[in-house]
C-alpha cells in the first residue's frame, strides 16, 4: 500500500482578490456560508487516507490558523496523523521572490522528515472534490515521474485568466504548462495539483532555486517536461479557481444551483469544517426566502433571493437581499436593498438604503464597515 503526505499551498502568482485578501489569505475565505476554501483540499486528502498534511501560509495568517486549529475536525487520525501549519516569511514585501519554492526551501527540514515516499500537492485557492487515493494509484501504475490534474473548460476566454493551462499529446503526456491568455475558449486548466515521489519533489525544489529565484514549482516542472515523464489526468465534477474577486463571487453563486452542488458534495466524501454551535435560523412571519443557501444562527425578517447568507446574519424587516454573498455576522437593516454584492464579515448596512452593483461587476462592502 502506498504512503503519501499532503501539501496545501496557499500561495499563487498573479492572484489577488481585491478587498477580501487584505484581511486573510484566500484559503481562509468563507465559502458557501459555512465552509472555508481550505476545507476542500484538506478534506480531499483525509478522505483519501492522507493524514499527514502541511499547510503553507505566507501572509495574514491569523484567520487561517484559528480555523485550522489542531486539525481534529478534519477527521485526521489522532495517533498517526498531524496537521502542520508552516510559514513563509521571506520576500513578503517583494512578491517576485515570494514563490512556493521559497516556502518549501524555508521549511525543507519539515519536508525531509516525512517518511512517506509520495507527496500530493494541492492549492489552497481552488474548490473541487477528488479521490487522491485513486489518483496516486493511477500515478503508480502509469510509471510516470509526475502526474498532474487538469479540468477541461469551454469558457477559458473570459474565465480562469490567472490560471495555467496544460498542453497534452495524444497519450495524455504533458508537453508544457502555459498561462491562459484568453485566446481560446476550450482549454485544459491546470489545477495546481501534483503527485510525485518525495525525493523527486525535493530535487525539483532545489533545482528551481539554482535556476532562478523567481521560479515556482510550475515553472520548474514546465522546464522538465522534455526530460521527465509527466502525465495529465482529467478531473470531472465541480471546479472553481478563486484567483480574483469575480471568480470568488461566481464560485459561491454557482453552488446555489442544486445540480452544481451535487457535483461537489458527496455523502461518502464529506467536506469537513470547524463547527460553531449555534441555534437554527429563525424565519419571522415577514420573511420571504427563495433559492438561497442560509447558514445557522440567522434572524431573517426580510426578503432573500438567490443569495448566500453566512452564520449569524441579521436581515431586518423590509430588507431585500438579491444575488449577493453575505458573510458571517453581517446586518442588513430595515428597508435596505442590497444586490450583486459581497458583504464582508460583521459589516452593517443601515443608513444607505440602496446598495446595488452591476451584475457583471459585483460590489464589495468591507469587513466591519458601516454604511
Amino acid at each position: 500500500m502506498y504512503k503519501a503526505f499532503g501539501i496545501v499551498n496557499s500561495s499563487g502568482r498573479h492572484i489577488w482578490v481585491e478587498g477580501m485578501q487584505s484581511y486573510r489569505p484566500i484559503s481562509a475565505f468563507s465559502f458557501l456560508g459555512r465552509y472555508r476554501v481550505v476545507d476542500f483540499p484538506i478534506s480531499n486528502m483525509t478522505n483519501s487516507g492522507i493524514d499527514r498534511i502541511q499547510v503553507y501560509v505566507k501572509a495574514k495568517p491569523r484567520s487561517l490558523v484559528e480555523h485550522l486549529g489542531t486539525g481534529r475536525h478534519y477527521n485526521i487520525n489522532s495517533k498517526s496523523g498531524k496537521l502542520q501549519i508552516l510559514f513563509s516569511e521571506n520576500g513578503v514585501e517583494t512578491d517576485v521572490y515570494n514563490t512556493d519554492i521559497s516556502a518549501y526551501l524555508e521549511n525543507m527540514e519539515c519536508i525531509e522528515k516525512m517518511h512517506h515516499p509520495y507527496v500530493v500537492i494541492a492549492p489552497g485557492y481552488m474548490v473541487y472534490s477528488m479521490d487522491f487515493s485513486s489518483l496516486i494509484q493511477t500515478h503508480i501504475e502509469s510509471g510516470a515521474d509526475i502526474t498532474l490534474l487538469y479540468h477541461s473548460v469551454d469558457n477559458a476566454k473570459e474565465a480562469f485568466l490567472n490560471c495555467n493551462t496544460v498542453n497534452l499529446n495524444r497519450q495524455k503526456g504533458v508537453l508544457s504548462l502555459e498561462p491562459n491568455h484568453g485566446n481560446a475558449k476550450n482549454k485544459n486548466i491546470f489545477m495546481d495539483t501534483y503527485v510525485m515521489k518525495k525525493d523527486l519533489f525535493i530535487e525539483l525544489v532545489k533545482k528551481a532555486k539554482k535556476l532562478s529565484s523567481m521560479y515556482s514549482l510550475t515553472d520548474i516542472i514546465n522546464v522538465e517536461c522534455e526530460e521527465l515523464d509527466i502525465r495529465g489526468v482529467a478531473h470531472r465534477g465541480f471546479f472553481a479557481s478563486i484567483t480574483d474577486f469575480k471568480s470568488y463571487y461566481d464560485a459561491n453563486m454557482s453552488l446555489i444551483d442544486f445540480k452544481s452542488a451535487s457535483n461537489l458534495f458527496d455523502e461518502e466524501r464529506p467536506i469537513y469544517t470547524r463547527t460553531n454551535d449555534s441555534c437554527p435560523t429563525q424565519y419571522f412571519d415577514t420573511a420571504n426566502v427563495k433559492t438561497s443557501v442560509v447558514s445557522n444562527g440567522c434572524l431573517i425578517e426580510g426578503t432573500v433571493e438567490n443569495s448566500i447568507i453566512g452564520r449569524g446574519c441579521i436581515i431586518k424587516k423590509g430588507a431585500v437581499v438579491k444575488n449577493s454573498v453575505i458573510l458571517a455576522g453581517a446586518v442588513i437593516g430595515e428597508d435596505v436593498h442590497v444586490e450583486n454584492h459581497v458583504v464582508d464579515k460583521r459589516a452593517k448596512l443601515i443608513h444607505a438604503k440602496e446598495v446595488v452593483a452591476d451584475a457583471e461587476r459585483p460590489g464589495y462592502i468591507r469587513r466591519e464597515d458601516t454604511l
